[in-house]
């Protein structure tokens, strides 16, 4: 029996390219367009160099810090992403990995698992919504996460619902009936892999959103979902002023570029905001994240917890965006492709990739904590960052 443990992230990503039928796998990879966001979210690392010692280093590292009011072992969370189709136990099983590797994780509001299962396998959970219904749908949904126990919310507005991709977009059914399983049966008998772990735990991929189920009704399917978050009118900084006052507790609001609006967002009182393109998947040619950070951080970075999410492959990504400001990271990609490797082992697996990477780059560069790390332990070439909104 081969080896189920995997050493990269990169070599999780290969075996969930072989494990799922294409159309899951495709969803997983995404991008938009020309994929201009998406290459460049992971070129843009490479481009970041370290300046290592040799003596005077230190035996110990401590690693830990907290976001949101949680404390992490590691500044590395679970970003949010939506319909987790690659496993069975889905979002629960990321939960269990991200609490037996002691940190926290972002359900998504279209999440396959409630979020009260979520909760039960890691109480370091926080909430992820769009801006999608009315204000006063909003605030039930709103309601709901905190009485179930979420630990803080996580505010998405950096979608422009573009669509069209070069190398083609996945076909998604609506929900899986027997039309859908019988278009779709060749690809999966091509991955039977993936079809016997659903046929063990006698269930097929759930394609609705519990977690946006109306008082009385049932669960949206995802593109239910998808409709009503495309049909609601965008939200102003005025609604995000809302939300946040709705919301009594940790905030964060995830999708900033621009120095301009880290400072409205600052304004509006929240505690955290997030540097991200989502993944690349928003409106093609925004640059990477790690590009907008050290403008974003000089200009609000005492003023709110800056957390970065786009691109992380490895330890030493971690480190290069802590030292150039963030607090954190979130990663999204990384563990679902961990998640569709080997379930919960697979989670835990890339989380330990990336502990590793972590350690091993604050050895070389002579530090004791993650906390000690300035952008002074980064080499930045000319030309690299970019200033957005400044």
């Amino acid at each position: 029996m081969p080896n189920a443990w995997f050493e990269t992230v990169a070599e999780a990503q290969r075996r969930a390219r072989k494990r799922l039928p294409k159309s899951v796998y495709s969803a997983l990879l995404a991008g938009s367009e020309a994929g201009v966001s998406y290459d460049d979210n992971t070129a843009a690392f490479r481009e970041l160099g370290f300046a290592p010692h040799v003596a005077g280093l230190s035996d110990t590292r401590d690693l830990s810090t907290s976001v949101l009011g949680q404390d992490i072992s590691m500044p590395v969370l679970i970003s949010p992403t939506g319909v987790q189709a690659v496993h069975p136990d889905g979002e629960v099983a990321v939960a269990r990995a991200a609490a037996a590797r002691g940190t926290a994780m972002g359900l998504s509001s279209f999440a396959s698992k409630p979020l009260s299962d979520v909760l039960e396998a890691n109480p370091q959970t926080f909430f992820q919504s769009y801006w999608m219904g009315d204000r006063d749908t909003m605030s039930r949904r709103l309601q709901e996460a905190r009485e179930a126990g979420a630990k803080g919310l996580i505010a998405t507005l950096d979608w422009s619902f573009s669509n069209g991709r070069d190398w083609g977009s996945p076909t998604i059914p609506e929900k899986l009936d027997f039309k859908a399983m019988r278009q779709n049966a060749l690809s999966v008998m091509a991955r039977p892999r993936w079809a016997y772990q659903f046929a063990r735990a006698r269930t097929i991929p759930d394609l609705t959103t519990p977690n946006l189920t109306p008082p009385g009704g049932k669960a949206p399917t995802f593109f239910g979902a998808y409709y009503e978050w495309m049909q609601t009118p965008l939200a102003t900084w005025d609604d995000i002023a809302w939300m946040r006052k709705e919301w009594d507790g940790p905030f964060m609001l995830k999708g900033i570029c621009r120095i301009d609006d880290a400072r409205r967002a600052v304004d509006a009182g929240v505690t955290a905001i997030s540097v991200s393109n989502h993944g690349g998947n928003n409106l093609d040619s925004t640059p990477a994240p790690i590009r907008c950070l050290p403008a974003i951080s000089g200009a609000v970075g005492d003023q709110v917890e800056i957390l970065l999410d786009g691109g992380i492959r490895r330890g030493s990504d971690v480190v290069k965006a802590v030292a150039l400001g963030a607090r954190a990271v979130m990663i999204g990609r990384a563990y679902l492709w961990g998640l569709a490797a080997n379930g919960q082992a697979g989670v835990e697996n890339v989380l330990d990739i990336l502990r590793g990477g972590i350690d091993s780059a604050l050895l070389g560069l002579g530090k004791s904590s993650i906390r000690e790390l300035t952008p002074e332990d980064v080499i930045v070439q000319p030309g690299f960052a970019r200033t957005l909104g400044g």
